[in-house]
């Protein structure tokens, strides 16, 4: 028989997540603040009308790995090889800039080397959810200014899933770290050539014979996405890992974009649980003591990021006006230092108020920064009419 209580919290998280999705859009806000702030509500630090989310936790991980899945679809070689190029230097040097700025104002208020270093990497990255939905379609797909930061996001994905690969499979323990980095050195081959032996003699012809048969391709996708998540697990690596080789394996294929646009529906169905459970953690009685490390980690974020951005596009002959709106559409936490929290507490990398720090600073930069790139740049929800662009 149904469980009513999981009936009654899907009811809860989705009728709170689209009341408060309505009320984001009003105020030009990304609604995956609103799924966080609803898990902070209804958690057992808000109102405490959802205190066992760990089943829903699980379901949630669920759309991780079909976001990773969709990461993995969107490398196609070709597409590398010529977005690549100009903004490698720019990626990696903001990268180790944010990195150095993260871990040491972190270290500075007293956390351990071990949590400044998790937090200085979770920082480095810019939110890939914000920086396309404030995209214009056409600067999308046709502008310059697209073009740059669509390169520079995809290189920051790369590197957070390099992230996640570490964090969800070392041990905090330095024994623990050399024997699974053996493991994951052996295992990563195995996966990768599973993956893509598996779309080569099977996926593709397979495809190729039933693509008239949309159900039929969208079945195939979940079960290769959720397959090989297996198969990676059977190999001591994560779901996730398994996951993104999936997507990563497929991303030659001519319906590559046809799965990518067809899957996310259900990757958003699933993050929304996610990124509730993510809020549900965020023990809000700790923001008294933690307000001041909170307000300057968010506060180096969101002022050194568009201006080391824009310095370095600058330097590499991008023109001042290019470079400065650049910078400020990627001045912001990303989704991926929730994610990366959440792992690093999973393997004792954080602790509970490091990772509220972590967290709840995310959060705040991207308040800070949808509200700045909505006033001052074109984008599908600017606040002046003579800004807004679909």
């Amino acid at each position: 028989m149904l469980d009513p209580n999981l009936i009654d919290s899907f009811f809860l998280i989705f009728c709170g997540a689209a009341i408060l999705a309505t009320l984001a859009l009003y105020t030009r806000q990304p609604m995956l603040i609103a799924y966080v702030v609803l898990g902070c509500l209804l958690g057992p630090y808000g109102l405490a009308l959802l205190n066992d989310d760990q089943h829903l936790k699980e379901i949630g991980e669920i759309g991780i790995m079909f976001l990773l899945f969709l990461v993995g679809l969107d490398l196609q070689p070709k597409k590398l090889r010529n977005m690549l190029g100009e903004s490698m230097l720019t990626a990696l040097g903001t990268t180790v800039a944010f990195f150095v700025l993260g871990a040491s104002t972190f270290w500075l208020f007293g956390f351990a080397v071990k949590e400044s270093i998790v937090v200085g990497i979770a920082v480095t990255f810019s939110s890939t959810i914000l920086g396309l939905k404030l995209l214009p379609t056409t600067a999308l797909h046709h502008r310059h200014i697209g073009e740059i930061v669509i390169s520079l996001l995809l290189i920051q994905d790369l590197l957070a899933i390099i992230a996640i690969v570490v964090m969800s499979e070392l041990a905090p323990e330095l024994n623990g770290i050399m024997r699974n980095l053996a493991g994951i050195l052996l295992a990563l081959p195995m996966l990768g050539f599973c993956g893509f032996a598996g779309v080569r003699y099977v996926l593709a012809p397979l495809i190729r014979r039933f693509d008239a048969f949309h159900e039929y391709i969208f079945l195939v996708a979940i079960g290769w996405c959720l397959g090989l998540a297996s198969l990676a697990h059977g190999l001591n690596l994560s779901f996730e890992i398994g996951a993104f080789t999936a997507g990563v394996s497929l991303a030659t294929s001519p319906i590559a974009t046809y799965i990518a646009e067809n899957l996310r529906p259900l990757r958003d169905f699933f993050l929304i649980l996610f990124f509730f459970s993510v809020g549900a953690d965020i023990n809000i009685g700790l923001i008294g003591t933690l307000w001041l490390p909170i307000l300057v980690l968010g506060g180096v974020v969101v002022i050194s990021k568009p201006l080391i951005f824009s310095l370095l596009l600058k330097i590499q002959g991008e023109p001042a006006n290019t470079a400065h709106e650049v910078g400020a559409r990627l001045g912001q936490g990303s989704e991926f230092a929730l994610l990366l929290s959440y792992i690093a507490i999973g393997n004792a990398l954080l602790s509970d108020a490091a990772a509220m720090v972590l967290q709840t600073a995310t959060v705040l930069t991207m308040i800070i920064n949808s509200y700045w790139v909505v006033s001052r740049y074109p984008s599908p929800i600017a606040a002046q009419p003579s800004l807004r662009r679909d």
